[in-house]
């Protein structure tokens, strides 16, 4: 898995590529323990995410309860791919989250 960040003003987006399971879920969620502090929007781009596990949802639903905690900060996922977005639908996560399918 890697992850790319950019800042653009208030905004950080992520774009993650690879895997999101087992073996690379803690290596996301320390990527995203970074403090959120200014910012306005977190943007998870999956465009290039080709799988993601239960760890993997255990590591984006985490984030999003940080997301959460933090005043005024807005996630969103961008770009799901329709396997990824699959799993988003079948565990539930589709109507946790905001997610904007792959175009």
């Amino acid at each position: 898995m890697l992850i790319e960040k950019t800042t653009n003003g208030s905004v950080l987006n992520v774009l993650v590529t690879g895997r999101l399971d087992t073996l690379t879920a803690p290596d996301f969620e320390k990527e995203m323990t970074a403090p959120l502090d200014g910012l306005t929007e977190l943007v998870l781009d999956f465009a290039q995410l080709e799988y993601v596990s239960s760890a993997g949802l255990r590591s984006i639903l985490t984030l999003k309860k940080q997301a959460d905690a933090a005043t005024g900060l807005k996630l969103t996922i961008r770009n799901v791919a329709s396997n990824v977005m699959e799993v988003f639908e079948m565990t539930g996560f589709s109507s946790l989250l905001t997610i904007e399918p792959a175009a």
